[in-house]
């Protein structure tokens, strides 16, 4: 995302034609996108991107399970409260 933001900021710069970025040629301004791309395909070829969204599906599953538990007036596993 970092490369993704820099190269709009470059690229802004670059039309606008505000100096430094304005006497470098298009090729330079196109870098961070590049880098952008080849972050994300290591990331998804690494299981980065994967194993985030299983991460926050787990979550949410537990949090949704626990809130069931605590709607039927039990308290959910690992909580220290009493029981009705």
């Amino acid at each position: 995302m970092g490369f993704l933001l820099i190269g709009l900021l470059m690229l802004v710069m670059w039309y606008l034609e505000l100096d430094p970025v304005a006497s470098w040629p298009w090729w330079s301004v196109g870098i961070p996108f590049g880098l952008a791309v080849l972050w994300w395909s290591l990331a998804d070829s690494m299981g980065f991107t994967q194993a985030k969204a299983m991460r926050r599906h787990e979550e949410r599953q537990a949090a949704r399970r626990d809130k069931a538990i605590r709607d039927m007036g039990m308290a959910p596993k690992g909580d220290v409260r009493k029981r009705r």
